[in-house]
């Protein structure tokens, strides 16, 4: 599966500063990674599609994406839910709800990685 990875200034700056202060619709996703059972704690973008949530990997498989399909019980903010991958072939609506919602921020990625297999989604529920 295909991965962008995040430049310095992404990693180092943007991302502490959008858990922060919720930059461009992002919350805090804290997952516990599979090797060092550690909390990893990066932004994401949260989209809302038919009354369900969703998060969208808009850089492909991640670790973050990894770390959650070893361990699908997560923090969005306070809140705990578990994570369930949504399939293939359901998730172009997703990913064109999630473009709108993120904006121009994830426009790269989807032209790097057009291919809606490249771009993990996954269904919130409630835990």
């Amino acid at each position: 599966m295909a991965y962008l990875k995040p430049p310095w200034f992404t990693r180092k700056i943007f991302n502490p500063i959008a858990m922060a202060t919720g930059v461009g619709h992002s919350e805090t996703l804290t997952v516990i990674k599979r090797v060092s059972k550690e909390p990893q704690k990066i932004p994401v973008t949260p989209v809302e599609v038919d009354g369900v949530t969703y998060l969208v990997s808009a850089r492909g498989e991640t670790q973050w994406v990894k770390n959650v399909r070893a361990n699908p019980k997560v923090k969005l903010g306070t809140a705990d839910f578990v994570l369930t991958e949504t399939p293939v072939d359901t998730r172009q609506p997703i990913l064109d709800a999630y473009k709108v919602r993120a904006g121009k921020v994830v426009e790269n990625y989807f032209r790097e990685l057009p291919d809606p297999a490249d771009h993990p989604v996954f269904t919130m529920t409630p835990a």
